[in-house]
């Protein structure tokens, strides 16, 4: 409901806010706009200890099939610049969420293998995790991004799809 509100920007506004929030996670939003921006900013300067915890930072992401659309990372990006502090990222390529795996159900990560879509997010959260990687080219990477020479992530295989994982099973 908060991406329908709006603000007026008339002398002496004084815009209020919850001084009980104690973080305030950015993510993919579609309904992100100004009113959200104010109110995450005045959280994150004005309560003390408030953290600031972002997803990840996806700067583009195919939120239709006709085109790319712009990323949580954008969002975090708003909400960084005017706070002037960076995030905590909860999401890939981060290692937080496989250290918290790891953590709770004693995993090894030389016996896992993170398969994605993406070079720098799912690609390099295996890499920085310990894991085998596989890229599938169905998704945002392509096979040109993939052998482009400046690219300098690469994944230990890569497919066409997560269907060749499939078919490669059945055999």
């Amino acid at each position: 409901e908060d991406g329908k509100k709006n603000i007026m920007l008339e002398a002496n506004f004084y815009f209020d806010h919850d001084k009980n929030v104690g973080a305030v996670v950015v993510g993919l939003d579609q309904y992100f706009n100004y009113y959200k921006m104010q109110y995450a900013s005045l959280c994150i300067r004005e309560n003390p200890g408030c953290l600031f915890i972002a997803t990840n930072r996806d700067p583009t992401g195919h939120m239709t099939s006709a085109q790319e659309w712009p990323g949580a990372g954008t969002m975090v990006a708003a909400v960084s610049c005017s706070v002037q502090k960076e995030p905590i990222v909860v999401g890939k390529p981060s290692s937080f969420l496989m250290d918290f795996l790891l953590k709770s159900f004693n995993l090894e990560t030389s016996r896992m293998c993170m398969v994605g879509d993406r070079l720098d997010t799912d690609i390099l959260f295996g890499q920085n995790t310990g894991c085998k990687t596989l890229l599938v080219l169905s998704g945002v990477t392509t096979l040109p991004d993939l052998q482009d020479a400046s690219n300098t992530i690469h994944p230990d295989l890569y497919t066409n799809s997560v269907h060749d994982l499939v078919k490669l099973l059945q055999q």
